[in-house]
């Protein structure tokens, strides 16, 4: 099943489809780094790297890096016929609500780059694909007042051409709508939290899923198709909603039931530190954690995931699943000597580290205010300590100001590149090139490949019955 990529960053996307069986044909992104880091994989992508948009397809895998408007013709690039996906995520800065409002960035399809989706829709009405897969961040769904999802909605389901930087590509405004596909039918458009897929990260995003409409009209009725929403949604095929998978077991390579001492290590020193201070809510910490001279993991699991009568087994099966998935078990050496030079430990500035040694897992910076080590902040993942026992934040590509994501142990502060991976269940063998910035970028940027492989499993449940 062949699958062309547009937007695709380090190709977190695309591990979780090839991670699935399928084959990708041919990829895009206009930042360099991340595609030497696509190229780099071989053991996955298998993609040539090459930036001349006049070169048509050779036979080869490749990646192309600059502007997607450089290519005037998909098909000349891509080459084969049976393109059964197209799979991407075009840029989220203009519809992220870290923006703000409009008036300071958040800008949605005002400005160009909020428009790129329509290069999408062209690759669409190009290769004629039975499928895409688009995700975006969940904000697009409130830019501009609604419209912007209304308009991206719109030109997906019928292959509009509303934008004039568009129409001067022939393929495009030529009505290509042969063969009765006339746009495509979106089977799924919600926004899913990732952590019901076993990612050990609350992350939430909005997934749009599209199958042709000549196809559409054979296969409305059937299971596949009725089942996605309540698969996505509900999640009844498995029971990571119920039992999220941890930080602590991704990061050690064990499961809970190996890890209670680990855990009672990481949580008995915090009591110590915020005696030191006092603020609004270190009285509160105090009282609810101070008596845990024992810390059971299995009950503090229990109680800060809202889960009433779990049994150890069921949530110990079911999370050394995701590790032998992900080959992270008792495979911490990967994580702290990785090939590609990213699994240093961080310094930090000297205020930092003892303004986060009074910051204990799951609390951020509100926890420190009205002390000495208080900071101003706007969002709640300032300076925020990733739980041991709870998803992680969503892991951000870029900013400052303790946006980073924090280690749960109280000598350690920011996160490495390989930990910020893992929390996106990359595989260690997985490489990332360039500079720290741009590996932070690429990580953050991107779909968690654990997430991807789910999606794409039901994609070729559809795939397989056309």
């Amino acid at each position: 099943m062949n699958v062309v990529s547009l937007f695709s960053g380090a190709g977190g996307l695309d591990l979780g489809f090839v991670q699935a069986g399928f084959n990708i044909v041919w990829a895009n992104d206009n930042f360099l780094s991340a595609c030497k880091t696509y190229s780099s994989n071989k053991k996955y992508f298998n993609a040539e790297m090459y930036d001349d948009p006049s070169i048509n397809y050779n036979g080869k895998h490749r990646i192309f890096y600059g502007s997607i408007e450089k290519i005037k013709s998909f098909r000349s690039a891509v080459g084969p016929d049976d393109i059964d996906v197209i799979i991407g995520g075009f840029p989220c800065q203009d519809f992220s609500v870290l923006r703000g409002s409009e008036s300071k960035g958040r800008n949605g399809i005002t400005v160009k780059r909020g428009r790129l989706y329509c290069h999408f829709v062209r690759a669409l009405k190009e290769l004629k694909p039975k499928m895409f897969i688009a995700e975006n961040v969940k904000g697009l769904v409130s830019a501009n007042k609604g419209e912007a999802y209304k308009a991206i909605i719109a030109d997906f389901e019928n292959l509009g051409d509303r934008w004039g930087e568009i129409k001067g590509y022939g393929h495009f405004e030529n009505n290509n709508n042969n063969n009765n596909i006339q746009g495509y039918k979106l089977i799924f458009k919600n926004v899913i939290d990732f952590s019901i897929f076993g990612v050990p990260q609350f992350r939430q995003r909005l997934i749009l899923i599209g199958l042709r409409n000549d196809l559409y009209q054979k296969l409305k009725s059937s299971q596949e198709i009725q089942d996605l929403d309540k698969k996505f949604r509900i999640n009844e095929f498995n029971n990571f909603s119920k039992y999220p998978m941890t930080p602590i077991e991704v990061l050690s390579g064990k499961t809970l039931d190996n890890l209670q001492n680990e855990y009672k290590s990481i949580m008995m020193p915090f009591i110590n530190s915020i005696k030191n201070i006092s603020s609004y809510k270190t009285e509160k910490y105090l009282e609810s954690n101070s008596s845990k001279s024992n810390f059971n993991i299995f009950n503090d699991y229990s109680k800060i995931n809202n889960i009433n009568n779990g049994k150890i087994s069921d949530i110990v099966r079911l999370h050394d699943s995701i590790l032998a998935d992900l080959n992270y078990n008792n495979s911490v050496d990967k994580l702290r000597y990785g090939g590609d030079h990213n699994a240093g430990i961080f310094g930090e500035f000297e205020h930092v580290s003892e303004r986060m040694a009074h910051i204990p897992p799951g609390e951020n910076f509100q926890f420190v205010r009205g002390t000495e080590h208080e900071v101003k902040g706007l969002m709640s993942n300032i300076y925020k300590r990733v739980h041991p026992l709870k998803p992680s934040p969503t892991i951000i590509a870029c900013g400052g100001g303790g946006t980073w994501g924090y280690h749960y142990d109280i000598s350690r502060q920011r996160l490495s590149h390989r930990e910020r991976a893992r929390l996106q269940t990359f595989p260690d063998d997985f490489v990332f090139k360039g500079r720290s910035g741009e590996i932070r970028t690429q990580i953050g940027n991107a779909v968690p490949p654990l997430a991807s492989k789910y999606i794409a499993k039901e994609v070729k449940r559809i795939l397989e019955i056309i």
